[in-house]
C-alpha cells in the first residue's frame, strides 16, 4: 500500500475548510490528499485474499470526496471523525452490491418457458440491476485525478468556466447565457473555452490511462 501525505494539524485543517468554503478549489485537493491516510487505514478492514486493494481505495475515496463535500465549517469535529464515517458508508455499500451481485448467478438459471417455448430466468422477469462497483472505483479514481490536477491543466479563465458550469466545490451548475451574463462575455465564447477546456480534461484522463 503507498504511502500517504501525513494529515494537517487542526489550525491547517480549519483553514483549509474556510478556504475551500470560500472557493478555494486547491484547498478542497488538499483536504482530500492529506487525508488519504484515513482511506488506507479504514480499508484494511475490508481486506480480503480476493479483493483488491487499490479498487477498495478507490471506493473510500469517493467517501472522502463526500465528506469534504459535506463537511460544514461549524461543526465541533474534526473533518476525520466525520470522513470515517462517509468512508465506512461507501465501503458498506460495496460490499451490498457485492453480495447482491453474488445472487444473480441464480436469477440466471431457467425457472420455466414462455408461450413461444423459450427458456425464461428470474432477471427476465424482474430486470437487470445497473449497479457495478467497478465502474464505482473507476469514476472515484477519475474524480481524485481531475481535483488533483484541475489547476495544473486549465488556466484561471477555463477553470471558473469548468466550476461554475458543472457546480464543482459545492456551487450551483449554471447554463453557458448565465455564465455569458455573469462574466460579461457571449455565449459562444464560453462554449468555445469550456470545450477547449473539455478536451484538455479528457487528455489528463487519457493519459493517466483512466
Amino acid at each position: 500500500m503507498k504511502a500517504f501525505e501525513k494529515p494537517l494539524s487542526a489550525k491547517e485543517e480549519k483553514e483549509m475548510i474556510e478556504r475551500f468554503h470560500n472557493g478555494d478549489m486547491e484547498a478542497r485537493n488538499i483536504l482530500v490528499e492529506r487525508n488519504m491516510r484515513l482511506v488506507a487505514h479504514m480499508v484494511k478492514k475490508y481486506l480480503q485474499a480476493d479483493r483488491d486493494t487499490d479498487d477498495l481505495i478507490s471506493v473510500g475515496t469517493i467517501g472522502l470526496i463526500k465528506a469534504v463535500n459535506s463537511f460544514k465549517p461549524d461543526k465541533s469535529i474534526r473533518l476525520a471523525t466525520y470522513a470515517a464515517k462517509c468512508i465506512d458508508n461507501e465501503l458498506l455499500m460495496m460490499l451490498r452490491m457485492e453480495k447482491r451481485k453474488s445472487k444473480e448467478v441464480s436469477m440466471y438459471e431457467p425457472i420455466g418457458k414462455d408461450k413461444e417455448g423459450n427458456e425464461i430466468s428470474l432477471i427476465d422477469i424482474v430486470g437487470e440491476e445497473k449497479e457495478d462497483v467497478v465502474e464505482d472505483c473507476l469514476f472515484a479514481q477519475r474524480v481524485l485525478c481531475l481535483y488533483q490536477n484541475l489547476d495544473k491543466v486549465l488556466n484561471e479563465r477555463e477553470k471558473t468556466i469548468i466550476i461554475r458550469r458543472y457546480g464543482l466545490n459545492g456551487k450551483e451548475p449554471m447554463t453557458q447565457s448565465e455564465l455569458a451574463d455573469r462574466l460579461g462575455i457571449s455565449r459562444s465564447y464560453i462554449s468555445r473555452i469550456e470545450k477547449k477546456a473539455l478536451l484538455k480534461l479528457k487528455k489528463l484522463l487519457e493519459d493517466a490511462k483512466l
